[in-house]
């Protein structure tokens, strides 16, 4: 990792040696895991034993850095009891593969000879019993086609014509009626005229008007009832129509109704049809398919007797393999049983994410002490007014401090060193901070001029600008 010295940035640090580092940890982590894991066991049927039996080099293919890693033996060990097991079983098991090997002469004169089967044994099922059964039905006489419509049967009655049709009628009676009382109301109004005059009542007179009113009121009655016996009238005349009209929509819907009998009547005689040869061609079916499953079940039990012979003759074949098979095989040694025996890991350290977070933290902590030097810089310089006096032949008692970045006119990102001191001339020797007029001149010769002999840094316009570029 890069180190970081006084106020210079931090160095980053190396990637190669960062890597080697790092390929180091994992490697010594898995070799410490590795002998961890390596848990020797030992059990009343035997034991397992873990040994370091060599080494092999590795070479990272990055940094080219060899490694010289561990290999392991494991080795099982039956106890005592287990190992004569198994001698005599080996024994035995020799003996047995013996008897296989003069056995196996036996088996070879039978495989010499081949297995007959056709000829022999119970026949196998026909098919053609099966497809030579007559297909089944799939259609039928579905009879005559349904009525679907009953004829026209004439048009029922809507409208039997409007309320005014019968008007005429209503004015004939209202007008005779009329003519009837009009004579007599005039009399009438003539005779209360002059019963009121007989009394003395004058004309106009209050007494004159409450009785002419009466009398009117008294006629208009007796109109009002000629008008509604005209309106009567026309009512039962209407009555009448509709009456009519409606004797005529029952015969209509009489006629429709003995129509519409007849044709379901005619519909149900037909699908009772339809049902009959339905049923007729269902029963074949299920005839067909009856005899279909005799025949299916006769050629399933040639087939069944057919498979078993052939299976009592592979059998017979076959046996004398088996029986040296197993004759081989013998029987198995108990093996041991170890458990998992827990382990530890150690985790790895990330030796690469260490050492890149120390540089991010020596990176920032730099970036904030070069940001605060260059605001205290930008205030001393941005502060004064004018010309500072900033010649290093001036200065006495010099320490760098730090360093902060300025621009150029171009742009250009450069070092400006920062320094602690004090004037020669200054008999008190107070302490300042700030760069040398040379170091700014490097960067911007605009932002020094000299009176004098003596450099000075112009503060506010060109050194302003140069750490605000920055």
């Amino acid at each position: 990792m890069g180190s970081c010295c006084g106020n210079e940035a931090p160095t980053p640090p190396d990637p190669q040696a960062t890597a080697r580092a790092q390929t180091g940890t994992n490697v010594s982590t898995a070799v410490a895991n590795a002998y961890l894991g390596n848990v020797n066991q030992s059990t009343p049927d035997g034991s397992l034993t873990y040994n370091q039996s060599g080494t092999y080099d590795w070479t990272d293919p990055t940094t080219s850095q060899t490694y010289h890693i561990p290999t392991f033996t494991a080795t099982q060990q039956l106890s005592d009891t287990g190992l004569k097991l198994k001698q005599t079983q080996d024994v035995t098991k020799q003996q047995l593969a013996d008897i296989g090997a003069q056995q196996s002469a036996r088996v070879g004169n039978l495989l010499n000879s081949p297995l007959q089967t056709t000829g022999y044994g119970p026949q196998a099922g026909d098919s053609a019993t099966i497809s030579n059964i007559p297909k089944a039905l799939t259609s039928f006489d579905p009879g005559n086609p349904i009525q679907s419509s009953l004829g026209a049967q004439g048009q029922i009655t809507r409208d039997y014509g409007p309320a005014d049709n019968y008007s005429a009628d209503r004015q004939r009676v209202e007008d005779a009626l009329m003519a009837r009382m009009n004579p007599q109301l005039q009399q009438e109004e003539s005779r209360v005229q002059q019963q009121l005059a007989d009394q003395g009542i004058r004309y106009g007179s209050q007494a004159y008007n409450d009785a002419m009113r009466t009398y009117q009121q008294q006629a208009n009655d007796a109109r009002y009832g000629a008008i509604a016996q005209g309106g009567a009238e026309q009512q039962r005349l209407d009555a009448m129509a509709a009456q009519r009209a409606a004797f005529q929509n029952a015969a209509q819907n009489q006629g429709y109704e003995q129509a519409l009998g007849s044709g379901t009547f005619y519909n149900q005689a037909q699908n009772q049809l339809y049902q009959q040869n339905a049923a007729q061609a269902a029963f074949a079916n299920a005839g067909l398919a009856q005899q279909t499953g005799q025949a299916q079940s006769a050629f399933n039990a040639a087939q069944a007797a057919r498979n078993s012979w052939l299976q009592e003759q592979y059998a017979g074949r076959n046996q004398p393999l088996n029986e040296i098979s197993a004759l081989m095989s013998g029987s198995q040694v108990s093996q041991p049983n170890f458990v998992n025996a827990p382990s530890s890991q150690i985790p790895t350290t990330d030796y690469a994410g260490i050492t890149q977070q120390g540089f991010q933290n020596q990176m920032g902590l730099y970036n904030s002490n070069n940001q605060m030097m260059g605001n205290i810089i930008g205030g001393i310089l941005g502060g004064g007014a004018g010309l500072i006096r900033s010649d290093r032949r001036e200065k006495e008692d010099i320490d760098r401090i730090a360093t902060v970045f300025a621009a150029n006119s171009d742009g250009v990102r450069k070092r400006l060193p920062v320094y602690e001191y004090s004037y020669k001339d200054d008999p008190a020797s107070m302490r300042h901070i700030g760069p040398m007029a040379q170091d700014v001149e490097r960067i911007d010769p605009s932002a020094v001029e000299q009176h004098g002999g003596t450099k000075y840094i112009r503060t506010r316009e060109a050194m302003g600008a140069i750490l605000r570029a920055a």
